[in-house]
């Protein structure tokens, strides 16, 4: 089993594919490791060698900001937009989107589950 950034690669997967298990590392960043390695895009995770895998270990070290690094340097960027008592961070605060989006009708992902007003009910139009 390779266990790279703290993480199991599933074993029968495409070596571009497994990386990407890896939190802060998508199809461009896995393209980038695998071409710079030379690992050729038909090989899988189960047949990586250990030297392999250490190179790849070693490469994402260096070069990239995984894992539980980069989640802590997104969450103390959200800490300090609140801090700074910004717009974008009251709108973190709230939990509301962030960027621009229209909340009257969408954004449910954001808010969380709809709450039901009391008295609120609607009436058919009269004619």
């Amino acid at each position: 089993m390779a266990r790279i950034a703290g993480v199991n690669i599933p074993q029968n997967k495409l070596v571009r594919i497994g990386l990407t298990y890896i939190y802060g590392i998508g199809e461009k960043n896995s393209n980038t490791i695998c071409n710079s390695l030379e690992i050729p895009a038909t090989k899988r995770v189960n047949e990586l060698t250990d030297d392999e895998i250490l190179k790849i270990r070693e490469f994402i070290d260096q070069k990239f900001t995984v894992e539980g690094d980069l989640r802590r340097d997104t969450s103390l960027n959200i800490k300090r937009l609140i801090d700074l008592a910004s717009y974008r961070g009251s709108r973190h605060r709230k939990k509301l989107p962030v960027r621009g989006q229209r909340t009257r009708c969408n954004a449910r992902t954001r808010k969380g589950k709809a709450i039901a007003i009391a008295g609120k009910k609607l009436t058919p139009l009269k004619k």
